[in-house]
């Protein structure tokens, strides 16, 4: 069962549970009317509307991200004001039904009772829904220890098999005589990937610029392979390195573009890497390869294959939830482009 589903189910039967307690210690007193069965349960919708707006302002202002201080300020804040409409709710509830008692209702010592008792039961209703968002994060976490683990050792099996050291030691060898410089620097790159996949650890994200950089050794490596039939283009605005984000993922789509794009063209082809920040705060990476998407064979395992891209959008709603996004589909008759959206905030709300 999934969150939203569960969070449905349990507004409904908690609220009406409400009401139909209410309703059993006042049949222990003189019995219920149809009125006051009415009057409870107008009640408990108003309970089950107002912790729901509750819940859509603690979403929307990620109050979650924002210190304990504020975090704790804002739901006091929230609380009375809840309190407070609450008794007028109850008030305008009991004009509607004709049960109202001026002198009783109104006076200010009921009203303070009111507020108190509905402050409360707000307040109990908070504490379980941080309490149900901090363990699904724990729990958020757990899975993605267990997937990090995974997308590791698969990483690792796809980025540093031997046949890509094979092909990048071979021409680092031709280029030794040629360009003994150009050869310093291929082995200095093809370090700093090694490097950089070895020592990955398990952090959710990472700068941007550390994973620009290792795409950029990683590029500049097949350059030398591929020689005229590989050319590469960079467009990154100055906003993207303010941005962090999950290690290897670019590098994924880059590896992805060279080995189901460029190297099956015998003229080989262009890769252009684009990143920008959106309007809202979301930061946009697209890689685009020359080639064509043919029957999903970018995203789909085939013999084994396939990996890298299902553990990028497995990755991607796991650390971001629904606020990222993964898109791949052909631009033309010649290009593939590949889009991935990263939110600026690196923590899943519940």
């Amino acid at each position: 069962m999934n969150r939203i589903k569960l969070y449905w189910i349990l507004q409904l039967l908690g609220w009406t549970g409400f009401a139909l307690i209410n309703l059993f210690f006042v049949s222990l007193g003189r019995g219920i009317s149809s009125v006051q069965v009415g009057a409870y349960f107008s009640l408990a919708l108003y309970y089950f509307i107002s912790t729901h707006t509750l819940r859509y302002v603690i979403k929307k202002y990620h109050w979650f991200n924002r210190s304990f201080n504020q975090l704790l300020w804002n739901t006091f804040v929230a609380l009375l004001v809840l309190g407070l409409s609450n008794t007028i709710a109850q008030i305008l509830i009991n004009l509607a039904y004709d049960i109202l008692i001026l002198d009783e209702d109104l006076s200010p010592l009921v009203l303070a009772a009111n507020v108190f008792v509905s402050f409360l039961f707000y307040a109990l209703w908070t504490m379980l829904y941080f309490i149900f968002h901090f363990l699904d994060n724990y729990n958020q976490s757990l899975k993605y220890e267990a997937k990090i683990n995974e997308i590791q050792l698969n990483h690792l099996k796809s980025q540093l098999n031997p046949h890509f050291i094979f092909n990048a030691l071979n021409s680092v060898r031709a280029l030794i005589d040629e360009d003994p410089n150009k050869a310093k620097s291929a082995i200095t790159q093809l370090s700093n990937i090694l490097r950089f996949s070895l020592m990955m650890d398990k952090k959710r994200v990472i700068d941007f610029e550390k994973e620009i950089n290792t795409v950029k050794d990683y590029l500049n490596l097949e350059m030398i392979r591929f020689e005229e039939r590989l050319k590469v283009q960079y467009d990154i605005e100055p906003e993207a390195y303010s941005y962090r984000i999950p290690p290897m993922m670019l590098q994924t789509i880059v590896e992805n573009a060279i080995k189901h794009g460029i190297s099956n063209r015998v003229k080989g082809g262009l890769i252009i890497v684009k990143c920008y920040e959106g309007l809202t705060d979301d930061l946009y990476i697209q890689v685009k390869n020359s080639g064509q998407l043919k029957s999903q064979s970018y995203t789909k395992k085939r013999n084994g294959e396939g990996n890298g891209i299902s553990n990028t959008i497995q990755r991607l709603k796991l650390i971001y939830g629904s606020r990222s996004s993964f898109k791949i589909f052909n631009s033309g008759d010649d290009f593939v482009i590949t889009e991935i959206k990263i939110p600026k905030q690196s923590l899943t709300l519940g």
